[in-house]
């Protein structure tokens, strides 16, 4: 991380990035990466309540969403299983990726297709198909995303990928609403799934990321599988065992030796950095809603001045990363973050004004934005190249865990002291991180991988 700290380009060619090919092709796969997130969700839940299905049954199609979450299970599959033919012609990333696309379409289709009035269960299985599609998109997308580029230019593919995400997002959430009620919920699933062309498409123009050796990889391995006596692999059970040990184990402990003593600070701020983000957000609509602020006062200023803010924050965190290296911005992002909670609590105990809404969600926007691009630049800088899906599947699961539990008492904190004390609550959730990216900082150590 050492080279992280100082600056790698001039300004001339920090906002050059933005022109790379491979950067502009992430817009268009973060937008096939987001198109099916709200389908199974939100978007879902509108279409089962027009059709009169009962409140329990939605609560219960939300556990689909457990798929995102468990994803890392299956990443080492990802990361090593060649598929018959595809892999040969397009590569490791962009066959895997292909094969996840036409899951999704194929799932959008079907869910189409059904009668949720009639048959709920081919429905569910339908979404659960397009769930585990878009979560296999997700590990193959951050994979290539990280394995296409160099680290200078990890926080502009970033911000590409949140412009492309947002897009979708508003896509299938706005747009898909707005298409069910001029025509039908059939054709607006099929459209969704039409639009699924972009990413296929993109998938067959891209190339495929250079796979380089990492021989720290190759001796983990091997002692790993002389440790458990398999290294002949002389039966099916000795080779599966084999296999075992170098997709799932390995990447542990190429991890943990790679960064040594700095890996448990490593991994702590991997899974605070975005505690006050979600924790936030659990009551960022209510406490709009309990300010008296009309749902579609919300809407309007949380998705037109959200929307622009955060791709804003996210252009601005990857030319920052391009020219002053990862660990600058992530200091700079936790602050931001952090200090916006101030905003919030000027307007949990000023008089509520819809300009005043529109400063703080632009200013909580912008910082999310920025932090999110240099965060995912320095997630991206700890996978090693021999195990960028699982690794990074790993990641950003732990990104979000012990948030969502923390998050979890939100509801409380307002309940017990009031919105104002929640934000100063929740902005202290954000002082660790900002303690554990100056350390870093002050104490540099090579966490990223050899790959030579």
């Amino acid at each position: 991380m050492g080279a992280d700290n100082t600056p790698a380009h001039d300004w001339r060619s920090a906002f050059s990035v933005y022109t790379r090919p491979r950067v502009v092709g992430m817009v268009f796969l973060g937008f096939a990466a987001g198109l099916p997130f709200l389908l199974v969700f939100t978007t879902l839940s509108a279409w089962l309540t027009k059709s009169g299905v009962d409140r329990t049954t939605i609560g219960f199609f939300s556990w689909i969403g457990i798929t995102y979450s468990i994803k890392f299970f299956w990443a080492p599959v990802v990361d090593r299983l060649p598929l018959p033919l595809l892999t040969r012609v397009f590569g490791k990333r962009r066959s895997w990726m292909l094969v996840a696309q036409l899951g999704i379409a194929i799932g959008l289709c079907g869910m189409a297709l059904t009668d949720p009035g009639l048959n709920l269960t081919q429905l569910a299985l339908f979404a659960l198909l397009v769930a585990f599609g878009s979560a296999t998109q997700d590990i193959t997308i951050d994979a290539y995303r990280i394995e296409a580029v160099d680290r200078d230019l990890q926080g502009a593919m970033a911000a590409s990928y949140v412009l492309g995400y947002r897009l979708a997002l508003l896509t299938a959430g706005a747009g898909a609403l707005h298409l069910a009620n001029l025509t039908s919920w059939t054709m607006t699933y099929l459209s969704m799934a039409g639009l699924m062309a972009i990413g296929m498409l993109t998938t067959l123009v891209i190339r495929e990321p250079q796979h380089r050796p990492d021989r720290r990889a190759s001796e983990i391995e091997a002692r790993l599988e002389q440790t458990v006596g398999v290294q002949g692999r002389s039966s099916p059970l000795a080779r599966l065992v084999a296999w075992l040990s170098d997709a799932v184990v390995s990447p542990f402990v190429e991890f943990f030796q790679r960064s040594g003593s700095m890996a448990v600070l490593i991994l702590l701020l991997v899974g605070c950095y975005k505690l006050r983000d979600i924790t936030m957000g659990v009551m960022a609509n209510p406490f709009y809603i309990d300010l008296g602020f009309g749902l579609d006062e919300i809407a309007n200023v949380t998705k037109v001045f959200g929307f622009f803010m955060t791709i804003a924050g996210a252009a601005l965190g990857g030319l920052l990363v391009a020219r002053y290296g990862i660990l600058p911005p992530l200091l700079a992002g936790a602050i931001l973050v952090a200090s916006t909670n101030l905003l919030f609590v000027w307007l949990a105990v000023s008089e509520p004004r819809l300009a005043t809404l529109a400063v703080v969600v632009s200013a909580d926007n912008l910082s999310g934005g920025f932090a999110t691009s240099a965060f995912i630049a320095w997630l991206s800088s700890l996978t090693s190249s021999s195990y960028t899906a699982t690794q990074y599947a790993l990641f950003s699961s732990l990104m979000t865990l012990p948030a969502k539990f923390i998050g979890g008492f939100a509801g409380m904190v307002v309940d017990s002291a009031g919105y104002a004390s929640f934000f100063l609550y929740a902005g202290l959730l954000g002082v660790p991180a900002i303690l554990l990216v100056a350390y870093l900082l002050r104490h540099p150590v090579a966490t990223q991988a050899e790959t030579g």
